[in-house]
């Protein structure tokens, strides 16, 4: 089969690797849609992670093989796959602290090499602890939304996360496909958004999903509304200077969080008094809940959040090069970047 095998920092290459062999309780899926996410780019450029590896994680596909004591699905089902899902029974687990767990921690789907996602092939083994994490797509729906519930259900935890009561005020700083999800999911729990960023395209989108009051990302510590005005801040670009705003931005007892700090190694000087002096909050969400899937799917396959119109870019799987150097990249019209198969 074909997939596009890792070699090293921004090394992509188009090669021939053995279609996976898979086990008596494990599926294989012929993969339709694969979404680019900024997780995986890091890993790219940076080379942060040892190669080989296929990577890929926001997968839909079609279930083309399964193992003789697979009884939950059948060939022919279109489904979405969850490639992290925790033990539900280990100390960060009893804390709910799902992406701290050693087994969540474990890749469980796989195109070939050390698992790593898969989803920039041709099929995926989906392994038996992941399995729970399967979702199957409605008929009405397609492989595309189907591809969206990974990202959906990271921004959903984070949103669960805070500490908000319908009608508070919330400061979403960047509306890229994940700010979006953020601004249209704080809307539909009733809270008054205020979004922010650098492009006029994505402001009128976020006016779309559902902002109350939109602002060009450069005025965003001006007093419209007020300083100290927000009862959260939610931070989806990896700025320090962003950060350091949204402190200043959030009334005491407010809450900071951070989306889109991933990268090892960043220091950054905050004014720690307003965290023990004003009591706000500064934390972070990283990754998914497994046990938000359902909730994440209702959102997507009945519209809600509307996801299809987040996707603006799709690349056949010998261009994924080419799809994450976009979505590295973005243009003014760009928003989620996919990689996709004839199904």
């Amino acid at each position: 089969m074909r997939a596009v095998v890792y070699r090293g920092a921004n090394d992509l290459r188009v090669e021939t690797v053995p279609v996976p062999r898979i086990g008596p309780n494990e599926l294989l899926v012929k993969v339709a849609v694969c979404g680019v996410c900024p997780t995986d780019i890091k890993k790219i450029h940076f080379g942060t992670v040892p190669p080989p590896r296929i990577f890929g994680h926001e997968t839909a596909g079609t279930i083309v093989r399964a193992g003789k004591r697979v009884t939950k699905f059948k060939i022919g089902e279109r489904v979405a796959l969850h490639h992290h899902v925790p033990c539900l029974k280990c100390h960060a687990c009893r804390h709910r602290a799902f992406a701290q767990c050693d087994t969540y921690k474990q890749t469980g789907i796989t195109a070939g090499f050390e698992p790593a996602g898969g989803g920039y092939a041709e099929y995926v083994r989906v392994m038996p602890f992941v399995l729970p994490g399967v979702i199957r797509i409605p008929a009405r729906n397609s492989f595309l939304e189907g591809a969206m519930l990974e990202p959906v259900n990271t921004v959903l935890k984070a949103v669960k996360r805070l500490r908000l009561l319908r009608g508070d005020t919330v400061l979403v700083a960047g509306q890229g496909p994940i700010g979006l999800m953020f601004t249209r999911l704080l809307a539909l729990h009733g809270m008054k958004v205020l979004a922010t960023d650098l492009l006029d395209s994505r402001l009128k989108l976020a006016r779309d999903f559902g902002a109350r009051w939109t602002l060009k990302a450069p005025d965003a510590s001006s007093n419209n509304p007020p300083a100290r005005y927000f009862d959260a801040a939610i931070v989806a670009v990896p700025s320090d200077d962003v950060v350091r705003q949204a402190q200043d931005a959030v009334r005491g007892g407010g809450q900071v969080l951070l989306f889109s700090h991933t990268r090892r190694g960043q220091r950054t000087g905050l004014d720690l008094a307003t965290i023990c002096v004003d009591e706000k909050d500064l934390l972070g969400s990283y990754s998914a809940d497994f046990l938000l899937q359902s909730e994440a799917a209702r959102l997507v396959f009945s519209r809600r959040l509307d996801t299809r119109r987040l996707i603006t870019n799709q690349f056949p799987l010998e261009q994924t090069a080419a799809a994450i150097a976009l979505a590295s990249h973005p243009t003014a019209v760009s928003l989620k970047v996919v990689v996709s198969q004839a199904s």
